[in-house]
């Protein structure tokens, strides 16, 4: 036998060995994170709750049994908190805060608590896009270069449409090691300059690929073309209008009344085995794309001012509400910062738009709307990797039997 066998007999031993031990060492990390894992709610039936007006006698049933979906939704994924609300026929029937907004304190989780919604802030500022079309002051068709001139211009033109529907080719950040996490910005266009000089990744329109980076120009879009700070026009033109008392971007640097303590999963990116407070990060560069705290019954006014009519034209929701089409004939499933889907409701095909918040890369809310059902649900929780979207289902599912159809214009 030659040496030079012996040598790679050695060196299979030590491969083999080295396999072993990186596979016994992960199976050990998880068999202890499952047996260190302390369930936050052991009893589905004694989770705290918080609401401030009793249902109406038409809804106590429904709002029982969906008061339960959320009960086991909690436990079962072991999340600190989650707040719900439910708007039907245009008026909220239920807000409730379930678990603890803050773990430490033992803060309960109110209809008031401010949680952050992240990346669901997009469609809120879909809405501030759509009103500055209808004034004729943004236009989709535009090169961003219109409104951004800090922007550099690309080997392809790009315009805001399609940084709206994530057609434009723009990078985006890595979700929970974002550059911009760490740093301060008072004004969207100081949030460019991670992504700014970069080349597109494909020439627009020709493929979806989601952007944050892209809504930061949105966000800088809005602020030129309303001749106004973004987080001034977005509180005057569509929080205060609709009552979103409690919505507003989120701080890093001032105290606020009423927000929810933010917590990230210890391991494997599964709120079940265990969790950690959630470190300092800084939303403000992320501007429209990213920064807004709010609460169910905020995003619930929202939604039914949308679907009523009652904030832009109809015509206008279509526009930001249809879906975006590949020169193939595919269509992305997302419009101008909506995602659009087709999902079972009460054993119907039905659509529904809405979106879904990340932060730090986990889902942490979600807004959908069936506007044929005149249902509108938002569901928040104080962990990354919380599975909103299935809870959010599910208590539509309670009450569609109930629902009247659309919302009152």
């Amino acid at each position: 036998m030659s040496k030079s066998w012996n040598r790679m007999e050695t060196w299979l031993g030590l491969i083999v060995l080295a396999v072993g031990g990186l596979l016994a060492a992960i199976a050990g990390l998880h068999a202890y994170m499952t047996a260190t894992a302390t369930p936050l709610h052991p009893d589905p039936h004694r989770v705290p709750s918080v609401t401030h007006a009793a249902s109406s006698r038409q809804w106590a049933d429904t709002v029982e049994r969906a008061r339960q979906i959320v009960r086991t939704g909690l436990t079962d994924q072991n999340l600190p908190g989650l707040s719900v609300a439910v708007g039907v026929s245009g008026e909220i029937v239920w807000a409730e805060g379930f678990g603890w907004a803050d773990l430490e304190n033992r803060v309960p989780v109110s209809p008031e608590t401010r949680f952050r919604i992240g990346t669901a802030s997009k469609a809120l500022t879909s809405a501030a896009v759509g009103l500055l079309l209808e004034k004729d002051r943004l236009k989709l068709d535009d090169e961003i270069q219109t409104y951004v001139p800090e922007f550099p211009k690309k080997q392809w033109p790009v315009t805001l449409g399609q940084l709206m529907g994530h057609l434009a080719g723009v990078r985006t950040d890595s979700g929970d090691e974002g550059p911009l996490l760490s740093a301060r910005c008072e004004r969207p266009v100081e949030g460019l300059q991670p992504f700014a000089d970069q080349s597109l990744l494909f020439e627009p329109g020709t493929q979806y690929r989601y952007s944050s980076y892209g809504w930061i120009l949105v966000s800088a879009a809005v602020e030129a073309a309303a001749n106004e700070r973004f987080l001034t026009f977005m509180r005057n033109q569509i929080f205060e209008p609709l009552e979103m008392d409690d919505t507003r971007a989120d701080s890093a640097t001032e105290p606020l009344s009423h927000r929810a303590a933010f917590y990230f999963p210890r391991y494997a990116a599964d709120p079940r085995y265990g969790l950690h407070l959630m470190r300092p990060v800084d939303y403000s560069c992320y501007a429209g794309s990213s920064a807004f705290l709010s609460t169910p019954s905020d995003l619930v006014r929202f939604g039914v001012a949308i679907d009523g009519g009652k904030l832009l034209q109809p015509a206008t929701v279509e526009l930001l509400q249809t879906s975006q089409r590949l020169p193939s004939g595919q269509e992305t499933g997302y419009g101008l910062g909506w995602d659009i889907e087709t999902v079972a409701l009460a054993g119907d095909q039905t659509r529904v738009v809405g979106h879904d918040g990340e932060s730090l890369g986990g889902t942490v809310a979600s807004l959908m709307t069936w506007r044929e059902r005149g249902i509108v649900v938002a569901v928040t929780s104080n962990i990354s990797y919380a599975d909103t979207p299935s809870l959010a289902l599910k208590i539509a599912e309670a009450f569609v039997g109930q629902a009247r159809g659309p919302a009152p214009k």
